[in-house]
């Protein structure tokens, strides 16, 4: 299985926030064929299908914070299912101590049944904090093994950043890994920057990718140099097709 190229359109949100509509346009035209949105700007689900279905992109998934979850569920729900999406990610959650994870684990307990009765699968995606916050434990591998029912949308770019055997975590987690965020990671700063410019080894990230059997490779870039936010989604495209089809 060969997984396809979406762009996570929080990397070029000023843009989405000036012309939603024509934004998109370009990240079609720059070859993806799947977005993971971060926000609506305004529209409605009907106007975000009915463009969707215009450029022919697919949702890759959406995020969509806890606590719209937990707060306006219904209306969620709805909004996600009118569009066509059927996953939904979990961008961020943090708590001061074991306990707190406990505690975030044991609601989404409660709520992904009724997700998924919905159609949905849930995802939950990682930073460094995770990693990094609390002694000797992985929050990440914790929800994995606490909730068998979510699933991980693994940023590489974060997991390498919180010092993290990639290859070895991914292993790890396999049975629950579904996405993978691809970001790449320049030496000095330690930022990100665009695929094939940085540091990270993107081409065993698309192998893992295949062997898993993927769906979406989800590009996100968060930190630009040289090229603009527009510049570098088209550069980022161009590069990790290359190093699909240099996988086959």
């Amino acid at each position: 299985m060969e997984p396809k190229i979406a762009l996570q359109l929080w990397s070029i949100k000023e843009d989405c926030e000036k012309d939603f509509r024509n934004t998109l346009r370009e990240v079609k035209k720059a070859g993806y064929a799947g977005v993971e949105f971060a926000g609506y700007h305004g529209l409605s689900a009907t106007e975000v299908r009915d463009l969707l279905n215009e450029l022919d992109l697919a949702v890759a998934a959406s995020h969509v914070p806890y606590e719209k979850l937990v707060d306006d569920f219904d209306a969620t729900v709805a909004f996600e299912k009118a569009i066509g999406n059927t996953r939904i990610v979990i961008p961020y959650a943090t708590f001061p101590d074991k306990k707190g994870w406990e505690d975030f684990a044991a609601t989404l307990k409660t709520l992904l049944p009724t997700l998924q009765a919905e159609g949905f699968t849930v995802y939950y995606h990682n930073h460094d904090h995770e990693f990094t916050s609390i002694s000797d434990f992985d929050a990440v591998a914790y929800l994995a093994t606490a909730l068998p029912g979510l699933k991980l949308e693994v940023d590489v770019y974060w997991l390498q950043y919180a010092e993290q055997n990639v290859d070895a975590w991914l292993e790890a987690q396999k049975a629950a890994v579904g996405l993978l965020h691809i970001k790449e990671m320049q030496a000095e700063p330690k930022e990100s920057t665009e695929i094939g410019k940085g540091i990270l080894p993107i081409v065993e990230y698309v192998q893992k990718a295949k062997t898993f059997e993927l769906p979406w490779l989800i590009v996100e870039q968060e930190a630009f140099q040289a090229l603009t936010p527009m510049e570098a989604m088209r550069a980022n495209y161009q590069a990790l097709h290359k190093i699909i089809e240099e996988c086959r």
